[in-house]
Formats: C-alpha cells, structure tokens, sequence
C-alpha cells in the first residue's frame, strides 16, 4: 500500500469514527416523582397516657431485625415481646414493620411515619429516641446521619454502621453501641470501627461488648431497664 493510499485510508476511519460520534445526543430532563409505602406498625402507650391531657411524651422509634419478618408473607407480624410482658415505659414506642426480607429499611417512608405519629400525639418534639437491631440498627443508623437534627438519643443494637459518615451525625447526640463478639452475621468490628471513629470525632459513645454472645443479644439489651431510664433522660436543647 503506497504512501497516498494509507492516508486515504486512514482519513477514511477517521471521518466515520466522526460520523458515529455525531450521533450521540445527551439530554437534560426533569421528572417528579411520587413514591407511596404502605407501613403496618404498632403503637406503644403509656398507661397513664391521655390524649386530652397538656402532659407531653417522648416517644421511641424502634426498627426490628430481620428475624421478625414472616416467612409466609400472609402472616401478620407480632409485635416485640417487651412490648406485650407487662414491663410499663414512661414513652410511647413506635414500631414500623418492614415486610420484605430482602429489602432494606425504606427511611424515607419511615420518617414520614413518624413525623405523622409525633403530629397526631401529645408528644415532646425534643424527646424523639431511636433504636434498632440488626437490619433494624443499620437503619438506624442511617436515619441519625439522615436526619441529624432529629433525634435527642441513639441505642445501636449489633448493626451495620456506615462508619465513613459518621462525622454527618450531630455532635450532640447521645449514643450507645452492643454488640456480641462472637457475631458472625454482622462482625463485632462494625461496631468497634464506628465506636472509634465517634471517639475520635468527640461524640457522646460507648459501646457494650458481650464476650460471650454472637448476634443475638437483642433480648438482653432491651431487657435491661437501664437503657429505657438513660433515654428517658435525654431532651436535645
């Protein structure tokens, strides 16, 4: 091939490399969107509760793990043992249920949950609690980096944490970590990385380690009355 004919060629490619290139088109759009949940739950009142009354209430939010949703998807969801033993909280306590196992917490619909109980009860906007275990604490969690201004306490209850975030939580809250060390569905070192990180930051945070408990320490977390006292004693200022 002479030397005319390989710049003929060459120019040839080139131009239909152009051609194709030209027929790219990028277009910048714009479209609202309307995203409705369906949320079952249940709702925790103390007994002393009056609706009539001026007395104002916090109120816990609590997200459950995956070990509560129904394998058949028919059957309803009970609600947490601690909340049907007879054991009286000075709150109320509310508990979404997520239905769908292989889904994540949608937050957002769970906030909009909330902000509607807060609405519709004589609750004290400065004692909003959050807890969770599990796929529950991994939400939670994500609801504190979410909404920072949200909450006046956090209970993380052997939970993913997503601890690259961690500086998006705000300064002032209170937190506290369990978590067991021999857990081999969600490792010990979530908790202990995000702990650290926290520490480091100068947060409000301890962390709970259960020596001897793999990932199911939930019941002896929330059967200690301790920690319903301590987030009874939290008000954000």
């Amino acid at each position: 091939m002479n030397k005319t004919l390989k710049i003929v060629t060459l120019l040839f490619f080139t131009l239909q490399f152009i051609s194709c290139a030209a027929q790219i088109t990028l277009v910048a759009g714009e479209q609202e969107t309307v995203v409705t949940k369906k949320i079952n739950y249940y709702l925790y009142y103390p007994e002393e509760y009056d609706i009539a009354s001026k007395k104002k209430y916090g109120i816990l939010l609590f997200l459950h793990g995956a070990g509560s949703i129904p394998t058949d998807a028919t059957q309803e969801m009970l609600p947490p043992d601690a909340l049907t033993d007879g054991t009286a909280y000075p709150f109320l306590i509310l508990v979404p249920q997520l239905r769908e196992p292989n889904k994540m917490w949608n937050t957002t619909a769970v906030m909009q949950l909330l902000d509607t109980v807060i609405a519709q009860n004589n609750i004290d906007k400065k004692k909003v609690y959050l807890s969770g275990l599990s796929r529950g604490g991994a939400a939670a969690w994500d609801l504190a980096i979410e909404y920072p201004e949200k909450f006046a306490a956090l209970a993380v209850v052997c939970g993913m944490a997503p601890t690259p975030y961690a500086h998006w939580i705000a300064k002032s809250l209170p937190i506290k970590v369990f978590h067991g060390k021999k857990d081999k569905i969600i490792p010990y070192s979530e908790s202990e990385e995000m702990v650290n990180r926290l520490k480091t930051l100068g947060y409000n945070v301890t962390l709970t380690s259960y020596d001897h408990y793999g990932h199911a320490i939930w019941d002896v977390v929330y059967k200690n009355p301790a920690l319903f006292k301590w987030f009874e004693k939290q008000k954000k200022m």
